[in-house]
């Protein structure tokens, strides 16, 4: 009698198609030349001497790291890294404590309230960067502006005629307004989202053991969301790090420096002094306080993630 086959069978390997990658090779060979090719540009620019007659004839000279240290040196470039980073802090802080507040509202919500405020923050989202950028600056027009003409109508007249975007104080806090306005209907969404992944026993066991709503956010929420948070803050740093448009179509870094920042400082030395060598070694160095930034927010947060196995 032969012998019974074995009734396992050997898994059959699937062969190996090229039809996903080769349908997906234009899209990212594409991705990669708009990301790639500016970028490695811009590096290689850092490096020579190209001032407008480069730009025009193409025979750049090497200069090494003469360009850094030309920012090394000076004092205006450390007051805009010094800018940067304020500006930085104070908008990342504030749309944080705000989406954070925002999200934990739409969670106690009912259907029809969740539904609206869903629905606002979709649309405050959708508005297009320009767009929101000037109505900013028709809400704040020293004539024609609402704002004025409300404050002045409650009394406080010494802001008839007020100009706001001549005072450097006024012009950067307008800006942050701007910015967090934009910033938090993201923010809110994705961390509501985080937030309904929150089994509701954990909570009734907290209340049960008579923890407050600060303690429950603290001991329950926030370390199941910590990925969620981690990937919003990253995100937001990297928003603002990048808040060019904003800042040069409503006050192209002035009044004076006051609200010129790193990428503006750039564009303002590629443009106005036609030193497309020091702009581009400004975006590099941009390029990498953003990734330095990140970086030591993640080491510190993987830390924190290791202490508390």
């Amino acid at each position: 009698m032969p012998a019974a086959r074995s009734s396992r069978r050997v898994p059959r390997r699937r062969p190996l198609t090229l039809g996903p990658y080769l349908l997906i090779a234009p899209a990212v060979l594409g991705m990669l030349y708009l990301l790639l090719y500016p970028f490695g540009r811009a590096l290689l620019i850092s490096f020579q001497d190209f001032r407008l007659r480069e730009l025009i004839r193409g025979d750049a000279e090497f200069v090494g790291l003469r360009n850094y240290q030309t920012l090394w040196t000076d004092p205006r470039f450390w007051a805009v890294v010094r800018r940067t980073f304020l500006f930085m802090a104070v908008n990342v802080v504030t749309i944080v404590i705000l989406s954070t507040l925002v999200a934990l509202m739409i969670e106690r919500l009912g259907r029809t309230g969740r539904a609206v405020v869903l629905s606002s923050l979709v649309l405050v989202w959708a508005v297009p960067v320009v767009a929101a950028t000037t109505v900013f600056q028709w809400l704040f027009h020293s004539e024609f502006g609402i704002v004025n003409e409300t404050l002045t109508d409650l009394g406080f007249t010494s802001f008839e005629g007020y100009t706001w975007f001549a005072d450097g104080t006024a012009a950067f806090t307008i800006l942050v307004v701007l910015i967090v306005w934009q910033s938090v209907p993201f923010a809110a969404i994705t961390l509501y989202s985080a937030l309904t992944t929150v089994p509701e026993e954990l909570y009734e066991s907290a209340r049960l053991d008579g923890a407050g709503a600060l303690r429950i956010f603290r001991s329950v929420t926030f370390p199941l969301v910590r990925p969620i948070f981690m990937l919003v803050v990253s995100l937001e740093v990297i928003w603002t790090f990048k808040a060019f448009v904003q800042i040069w179509v409503m006050t192209r870094g002035g009044p004076g420096d006051a609200t010129t920042i790193l990428p503006v400082y750039a564009v303002q030395t590629a443009l106005a002094n036609q030193r497309y060598d020091l702009g581009s070694a400004a975006s590099m160095v941009t390029v990498l306080l953003m990734s330095g930034v990140l970086v030591l927010y993640f080491r510190q947060l993987f830390r924190q993630e290791g202490e508390h196995l």
